[in-house]
């Protein structure tokens, strides 16, 4: 790869890689992870489960028009100048919410912060993805985005761990240090642009993408056709993700499967998910975005499939379950900036992923009423599945709709390099 042959750019790369890792670990130990120690243990205490995830659920809301903020200020101030600074805040919320004990307040408004503050975070690593790799986007967003499985995989029992022998407010304490050290390495080693050390994209010699003349507008966005199928489909695809996750267990408790089984299987998803995961950018690298996304929603049909008709222990149907599932969480995050990128190229990704990413969390939010909604009302979760098919089956159409578009940067730079 060109970024291993060109030594300045790998020696500013390579953290930028290694640091994204942990950028996702964090996003998502502290988006929705950590509540798994949390509600327990504060209702332990006392409160009602409302009590303890009414800030995030605030918060969620909030997020929605947050975003859009956040990226408007990346675009005009950089990456590295927002996300520092509100790494810094995520691990003093969570240090808050460790000190916070029996007082509401104080833990409210950590709670808050920390839900509001991982969105810089995710939004930086994918940004400075984006930015600093165009041929090489896919196989990068594969690598960095292994930090989420792998936090699946970990996070919950090694913060059981930790509550159990060290006591709950030592255990976020941890945490909260770690992200502020995490802030401080990204002060040390990153900068928003390859250009701001004199190189350019994946390390090569010569530009390989063309400045825009202006960053597009709201009106630009929405005005562009390609946006609203990139609403639609990687809006719908991140609604199925959450409620595949979220309704995992009461799914699988529903057609008699023990917990240890459960628990078991969607550990291994998360390991796999990893392998998966580079996979997919792979694949984007070496295919196209829209060949990598496809087949992603195979691994999704697998899934839903599987839910679906599900019996209880039968092996080879949970061990598919699985596979579908590690291929859902290790494909989304490596896709979801890229499709955007391939659309936009690097130049313009932020000025249009900061309003297409903000109406697809809209679609998004609905995803645990839906599915709870329907168990309620039914008594089961096929019916939610069976829609959920539909989709795809909108989702595929609207894909194939983006094939008719060219990749961005990646044709620029075939033009440039010919």
């Amino acid at each position: 790869m060109s970024m291993f042959k060109n030594t300045k750019f790998r020696n500013h790369s390579l953290p930028i890689i290694i640091l994204g890792i942990f950028m996702m670990y964090f996003y998502s130990a502290l988006q929705n992870d950590h509540l798994n120690i949390l509600t327990p243990y504060y209702t332990d205490m006392g409160w009602s489960a409302n009590q303890v995830t009414l800030p995030v659920t605030v918060a969620g809301f909030v997020v929605i028009f947050l975003t859009m903020i956040i990226g408007t200020l990346m675009i005009k101030y950089g990456v590295a100048k927002v996300l520092i600074p509100s790494t810094v805040l995520l691990g003093i919320s969570t240090i808050g919410l460790a000190v916070s004990g029996d007082n509401m307040v104080l833990y409210a408004i950590s709670l808050f912060m920390m839900r509001v503050l991982v969105v810089p975070l995710l939004m930086g690593a994918f940004m400075l993805c984006t930015n600093w790799f165009v041929n090489l986007r896919g196989r990068v967003l594969g690598f960095i985005t292994m930090g989420n499985p792998l936090c699946t995989a970990t996070i919950i029992p090694g913060m059981s761990i930790g509550v159990a022998s060290i006591g709950f407010t030592a255990t976020y304490t941890i945490i909260g240090v770690a992200v502020i050290l995490l802030a401080l390495l990204m002060a040390l080693f990153i900068k928003s642009r390859p250009e701001d050390y004199g190189l350019y994209p994946d390390g090569s010699a010569t530009p390989v993408t063309i400045p825009v003349e202006k960053v597009m507008s709201f009106k630009d966005v929405m005005t562009n056709k390609n946006s609203w199928l990139l609403i639609v489909s990687f809006g719908l695809l991140q609604f199925m993700i959450v409620a595949l996750m979220a309704f995992y267990v009461p799914r699988m408790q529903m057609i008699g499967t023990e917990m240890p089984t459960l628990l078991f299987w969607l550990s291994v998803a998360a390991i796999m998910g990893m392998p998966i995961s580079y996979l997919i950018g792979f694949i984007d690298d070496k295919l196209g975005t829209i060949t990598a996304s496809l087949v992603m929603c195979c691994f999704y049909f697998l899934a839903l499939f599987m839910l679906l008709f599900m019996q209880a222990d039968n092996i080879a149907m949970i061990i598919a379950l699985a596979i579908g599932l590690a291929g859902v969480t290790g494909g989304m995050p490596t896709l979801h900036p890229s499709v955007t990128a391939y659309v936009f190229g690097r130049e313009n990704y932020q000025a249009a992923n900061r309003w297409i990413m903000s109406i697809q969390a809209v679609i998004m939010a609905f995803a645990i009423t839906f599915m709870a909604t329907i168990m309620d009302t039914t008594g089961s979760l096929d019916l939610a599945y069976q829609i959920m098919l539909g989709m795809m089956v909108v989702v595929i159409i609207t894909i194939l709709m983006l094939s008719r578009t060219p990749d961005y940067d990646r044709e620029t730079n075939k033009v440039l390099t010919s």
